[in-house]
């Protein structure tokens, strides 16, 4: 209705422009002129393939000027000194909009010499599914170049994905399929030269357009595309440096929560939400978590103060000098640990037991002495702390830990890379605390024990010790982590590091290397034994993915060695290395059995290069490899594999001559199929085979597959007429199943059986021999016999004489009628007709005759018709 509305309302618009010219590759009954004549002379009726041409002929414009002549659009190259002939098609869903337009179209032309004329059009697209078939469009104009875009546009907040379901180009013809950014640039996701069936591309946005351009050279090939809609989503939010990012959902509307380590603030929204549009993003840019120049704490209970993050202002010149104070609930004291202190000649850091100017010093960097890594306690509830540097942006820093605790008590510990245990969560005198380091990293500077002492004022016995990533050293358990210098903090320059490690004589390390992220002037060397002559398994600069090794010996070494000007050209992460021991045989270890199947191996021992197969019980596949190899580094190629129970059946096949139904391509279990021969055939065997399942064993069908032979091979022949007899239906031929019926003429009994069937053999054959057709001997006397037992049946009053004197002349008359019916009836055909009392041999005949003769024409075992004698 919407679509007649739009042609109706420019009919007169448009038949004034007859000068406007059409596509001549259009059909002249789908031409618009033509659409538009056929609607005045129906009444306003057009056909349903009028109204799909002109569907596609129809364009929304946004205002009610005039149409204009369409320009050429941007291509992927532009032909020069061409003829443009330009048509726009619209499907799917249209769009509301103003009164669509017939817009008119410049016709394609050759013009002299080499130019070529050009032929364009546009398809839209707007439903959630949908296919793209260039084989849909109209053949472009004798040798013109065609020029196809096809757009699909759908809701905001939804994308479109299109799955490849033939390409199928001659040779320079150009396929594209592009995305339009937010900006509405065009982006090339794909190209003819990367297009295979089954590949998926995805736009970026809710709008994706495919580019086809053909040559008239050749024929012209063909495409087929499906597309669906999916919901765009926002891309998922960068973690914050020194912090941590949730996402709930990235769909529009989802939110995402940021949060940074202690010391450090957030520097922008802490959520953000994905808004919906053509390519869903967050409400703002993702914050930063930088630590400030300066502070104040109310209340603090545990934190800490660390340098100031570098400015990010290049053209920031000036010294800096930040102050931060701390103050704990009234009644608390501060316990601050200097967890990390490394400042540069011109920098200086001062902490003051109190916010006064005149408070106690509890450190100063700048009066020497040695660095008090226990840590400071505050004499009240409040700290200040100082830094100043010369530099706007200092090449060290420093990492202080604070925690806040009550009088009488001692204050809670801290080890960092490491964990305690206490016998007193309070911490009050008397407690113990021991400690313990994390895998890669030593007890330095420290006991590993340490008490509350002091009931009038509380202090621990000893400082907390330190956990750090050394330098190298002499590993001897059965398992353990090495970890670079300094980890988690980076490795210093100039660092020549040694680890060597050593199990029983009769076991093997091997090595499992999480993590090696080095600059490309350090190296890492990993020796197969404890001397330097010994063989290298690997020498490692730079970064690298995860990897295993394995020693040939009871002894492995680890060497690095950091470039001395790492300050220059910078320095990696750092790395990370899990050794355990294991078994010494130099072999793989032995894989599992398989349930329902079993497995066989080239050698006895599982030595590098050694294979073993697995095989499955009939009635099960194999999923997965069917063989694995043993490798060097004493791992199997692959996962074990698993046999799976079989649930469908092998395809039976054709049969030549017939067709087949099937109730389901996959052959699952249950699963029918019906074969139907072609005309002229027969079917040999069951017309139906089933898939069943049985246990154990593979399913199978419930017949063997059947023959579709030609009639004339299996048919039997006729064989021919009895004498004084016909047969019902006579043709030359009988297929298998079929009958023949044989009659005899009036006057002759059948002696025999009355029909015959064909029976399917090799030849076929039929199930009796021909029968006889007999002249009847006793015709007369059978009825005769037929009359005097109706008589006799007749009910006789035995006291009554004259009734017997009746049935004498009654029994007179009727011989003497029985003489007359056989003169007329046996010899001259008469069509007088008698009660037959007796069965005939021939009352199961139910075919009804074409000849006149009543003594077949009975039906039951007795006739109780009355006949009327005239003597």
């Amino acid at each position: 209705q919407e679509l007649l509305e739009s042609v109706l309302a420019e009919r007169d618009f448009l038949l004034s422009k007859k000068g406007a010219a059409f596509p001549t590759a259009l059909p002249g009954d789908l031409n618009p002129k033509r659409i538009l004549a056929e609607v005045g002379r129906r009444g306003g009726i057009l056909s349903s393939k009028q109204i799909s041409a002109a569907r596609k002929r129809l364009r929304p414009h946004e205002t009610s000027a005039a149409p204009q002549l369409l320009t050429p659009g941007p291509t992927d190259r532009e032909p020069t000194r061409a003829s443009v002939s330009q048509w726009h098609f619209t499907t799917g869903t249209p769009m509301p909009s103003v009164p669509s337009l017939l817009t008119a179209d410049i016709p394609p032309t050759l013009t002299p010499g080499n130019e070529i004329a050009v032929s364009r059009c546009s398809v839209g697209f707007s439903d959630p599914e949908g296919h793209i078939d260039s084989s849909d469009d109209p053949p472009p104009p004798s040798g013109s170049l065609l020029e196809c875009t096809y757009t699909v546009t759908v809701y905001t907040g939804y994308g479109v994905k299109n799955k490849v379901k033939s390409v199928n180009l001659s040779e320079g013809e150009q396929l594209s399929i592009r995305g339009v950014d937010e900006g509405g640039v065009l982006l090339v996701l794909a190209n003819e030269t990367l297009l295979v069936e089954g590949q998926v591309i995805r736009s970026p946005t809710n709008t994706i357009s495919v580019f086809f351009r053909t040559f008239p050279e050749g024929g012209v090939g063909t495409f087929q595309l499906h597309y669906q809609i999916f919901r765009l989503s926002c891309a998922l939010p960068r973690r914050p440096h020194h912090g941590d990012v949730s996402v709930l959902d990235l769909h529009a509307g989802g939110m995402a929560k940021f949060r940074c380590h202690l010391g450090y603030h957030l520097q922008g929204e802490p959520q953000l939400t994905c808004l919906n549009a053509s390519r869903p993003h967050w409400s703002s840019h993702e914050p930063t978590c930088r630590a400030l120049c300066g502070g104040a704490v109310q209340n603090a209970t545990v934190g800490r103060v660390l340098s100031p993050s570098p400015s990010t202002s290049t053209n920031d010149s000036t010294a800096i000098s930040c102050s931060w104070t701390l103050e704990a609930p009234a009644g608390q004291r501060l316990h601050l640990h200097l967890e990390r202190l490394a400042l540069g000649p011109t920098d200086r850091l001062v902490l003051w037991s109190g916010l006064d100017a005149g408070s106690v010093v509890l450190f100063d960097s700048g009066r020497g002495g040695p660095i008090p890594f226990e840590g400071v306690i505050s004499e009240g509830p409040a700290v200040r702390v100082q830094f100043t540097s010369d530099l706007p942006q200092p090449p060290g820093g420093f990492n202080i830990r604070y925690e806040a605790f009550e009088r009488g008590h001692c204050y809670e510990p801290y080890l960092q890379n490491g964990n305690f245990t206490t016998s007193d969560p309070g911490y009050g005198v008397g407690a113990v605390v021991q400690f313990s380091c994390a895998p890669g990293h030593s007890l330095e500077q420290g006991p590993p024990v340490i008490e509350c002492v002091n009931d009038r004022d509380p202090y621990w016995n000893d400082t907390e010790p330190l956990c750090k990533a050394l330098c190298g050293g002499d590993l001897s358990g059965p398992s353990g982590v090495i970890l670079s210098p300094n980890w988690p903090d980076a490795y210093g320059e100039g660092e020549d590091c040694s680890w060597r490690i050593h199990v029983d004589e009769d076991r093997r390390i091997l090595l499992d290397v999480q993590l090696l992220n080095l600059s490309d002037s350090d190296i890492v060397t990993i020796l197969d034994g404890d001397e330097v002559t010994t063989r290298i398994l690997g020498q490692y600069i730079g970064g690298t993915s995860p990897f295993k090794l394995s020693s040939s010996t009871p002894d492995l070494t680890i060497q690095f060695h950091s470039d001395p000007a790492g300050l220059l050209f910078g320095k990696g992460e750092g790395f990370i290395i899990n050794y355990m021991e294991v078994s010494r045989n130099d072999s793989c270890s032995d894989l599992p059995e398989i349930q329902n199947g079993w497995k066989t191996t080239s050698h006895a021992a599982l030595v590098r290069g050694a294979r073993i197969t697995y095989q499955c019980d009939p009635g099960y596949d194999l999923v997965g490899r069917e063989t694995l190899t043993c490798q060097w580094d004493l791992s199997w190629s692959s996962q074990p594999p698993f046999c799976e129970k079989i649930m469908y059946c092998s395809d039976p096949g054709h049969v030549e001559h017939a067709t087949r139904t099937l109730s389901d391509p996959k052959l699952l279990v249950g699963t029918t199929i019906q074969y139907t021969c072609n005309p002229g055939y027969v079917l040999q065997g069951g017309a139906i085979l089933t898939c069943y399942g049985r246990e154990p064993g593979t399913p199978v069908w419930t017949s063997r597959l059947p023959r579709c032979v030609s009639e004339e091979s299996v048919s039997c022949e006729n064989p021919g007429l009895p004498e004084n007899g016909y047969q019902i239906l006579y043709k030359r031929l009988y297929l298998p199943g079929e009958s023949l019926t044989f009659m005899c003429y009036q006057g002759y009994e059948l002696i025999g059986e009355i029909a015959i069937k064909c029976i399917l053999g090799n030849p076929s054959y039929w199930s009796g021999p021909l029968p006889l057709c007999r002249a009847s001997q006793d015709c007369f006397d059978n009825h005769a016999l037929e009359v005097a037992e109706a008589a006799a049946d007749s009910s006789l009053d035995g006291g009554n004489m004259a009734l017997a004197i009746f049935i004498l002349v009654l029994l007179l008359s009727v011989l003497l009628g029985g003489a007359y019916v056989y003169v007329t009836r046996c010899r001259y055909h008469s069509h007088l007709r008698l009660p037959l009392m007796y069965t005939h041999p021939y009352s199961q005949i139910t075919v009804e005759t074409e000849f006149d003769n009543p003594i077949y024409e009975t039906g039951g075992l007795q006739d109780t018709r009355e006949y009327e004698v005239s003597i």
